[in-house]
């Protein structure tokens, strides 16, 4: 069975950052959830010798600068994930550069240089009311994005929108436009008798049995390359816990203590490449130069 490689991109935010947590809780960053989370994706990456791109949130990446400089020592690629975690329907164009620029800031200090080209809006925000921050995007030095979940579900999505890698027109995220300011890479979503089911990761990942989970990434991966993402809290076996209605804390909550098992049966099924290296040989990007 010959399947195209897969993308494992990890959006590196603390377990408050969702948007179904952060209403209701204080931020505390003396807890080492977000740091034990990383540390164990990295090291079943390192076991198997694959890479990941890890869309790092700048404010985890300003309080914990050695853990940019792990991430990237051990050939990772970095991506942006925003600087506060507001979804982009919270900010405007200005305001959104302003974080895009604060980031950027943040890993040039860190790591010396800026090796980031590639975005992910927190809580995929993506959508035809915030599809000005595409061109904002590009202006600021970005080659490809990964905000579009091309199915419409509680919080965000596009419905319609291709589930292959594709340009996105300005004026509508569902048609693809050669021209288009940015590469999308949508992650995984696949299809049963024309309807679209997600499967990216996530809720998704910690719902769906591994076998259904498997077989449907499968045909995906016969056709086009995939990607996955997850949250380092995920990963944290410790990771606190606030009262949420009872479908936000499903959503949260259900099943954590399956990723582990399913993210080590995936790494052992797929080719992992990061986002960017997939792009670049698909010919959907040139190799960007690093930014000083």
């Amino acid at each position: 069975m010959t399947l195209h490689p897969a993308a494992l991109t990890i959006d590196v935010e603390n377990w408050y950052h969702p948007e179904l947590v952060r209403d209701r809780v204080t931020a505390d960053d003396a807890s080492d959830v977000v740091r034990v989370g990383t540390e164990a994706i990295l090291a079943r990456l390192e076991r198997r010798g694959l890479s990941a791109t890890f869309f790092l949130l700048g404010e985890v990446a300003a309080r914990h600068p050695d853990l940019v400089r792990r991430i990237a020592a051990a050939g990772h690629e970095i991506g942006c994930h925003g600087m506060t975690h507001l979804p982009l329907w919270r900010l405007t164009p200005e305001s959104f550069r302003r974080e895009l620029r604060d980031f950027r800031t943040v890993i040039r200090g860190a790591l010396g240089h800026d090796p980031v080209v590639g975005f992910r809006a927190p809580t995929f925000s993506l959508d035809r009311s915030t599809a000005w921050a595409l061109g904002v995007l590009r202006e600021e030095g970005f080659a490809y994005d990964s905000s579009v979940f091309p199915i419409r579900v509680k919080l965000y999505g596009v419905g319609g929108a291709p589930l292959g890698i594709y340009r996105p027109a300005a004026d509508d995220l569902r048609r693809h436009d050669p021209g288009g300011a940015l590469v999308e890479f949508p992650v995984a979503i696949g299809t049963l008798a024309g309807l679209r089911i997600p499967v990216a990761g996530g809720f998704y990942l910690r719902a769906l049995p591994l076998g259904v989970l498997t077989g449907t990434l499968d045909r995906i991966a016969r056709t086009r390359p995939l990607a996955l993402y997850l949250h380092p809290w995920e990963c944290a076996p410790d990771m606190p816990r606030v009262a949420l209605p009872w479908l936000s804390a499903l959503i949260t909550y259900f099943q954590l203590d399956t990723v582990g098992p399913k993210l080590d049966a995936l790494l052992s099924r797929y080719s992992f490449l990061t986002m960017r290296a997939i792009l670049e040989r698909e010919g959907h990007l040139a190799a960007a130069p690093v930014r000083r």
